[in-house]
């Protein structure tokens, strides 16, 4: 198995996002994704969401992308606040790793990282060194 850091880079090349630096979470089942707006629609017969984020920390500016609706759940955060979430499913590479993730998605403007990596994403591929940072290289500058 591959170590990560407490912190890594990665993209979700599937909804347009080249570097994005992500909080390794141990504590967090799913994943979770910074989005500000949902925008729900039709395509197809098929549940779809349009989605704005802000992909980098301390910028405002807009990313905005599509997914299809995976699934909608309750959510509880760290805070033991429960929310009732969009679900989707997307790409996640990370160093050599490739693969599709489940994703929720929820206002992370307040937070430092625009995505935290959950337990489900990593079960089987990687172990987490808490001590460490970037273990598997730098795709962004300073965002």
């Amino acid at each position: 198995m591959q170590t990560l850091g407490w912190r890594e880079w990665g993209s979700l090349p599937e909804l347009g996002i080249d570097a994005l630096k992500m909080k390794v979470d141990t504590g967090a089942r799913t994943s979770c994704l910074h989005a500000f707006k949902l925008e729900p629609f039709e395509q197809d017969g098929e549940n779809w969401l349009r989605i704005w984020l802000h992909p980098e920390q301390h910028s405002d500016r807009e990313h905005v992308c599509e997914a299809k609706i995976h699934d909608q759940r309750e959510v509880t955060d760290s805070g033991g606040h429960t929310e009732l979430r969009y679900v989707i499913l997307s790409t996640l590479n990370l160093g050599e790793f490739s693969q599709p993730i489940e994703l929720t998605l929820t206002n992370r403007d307040t937070m430092k990282f625009r995505m935290l990596l959950g337990r489900q994403a990593m079960r089987g591929h990687f172990l987490v060194d808490p001590d460490k940072s970037y273990l598997l290289g730098q795709l962004g500058a300073t965002a």
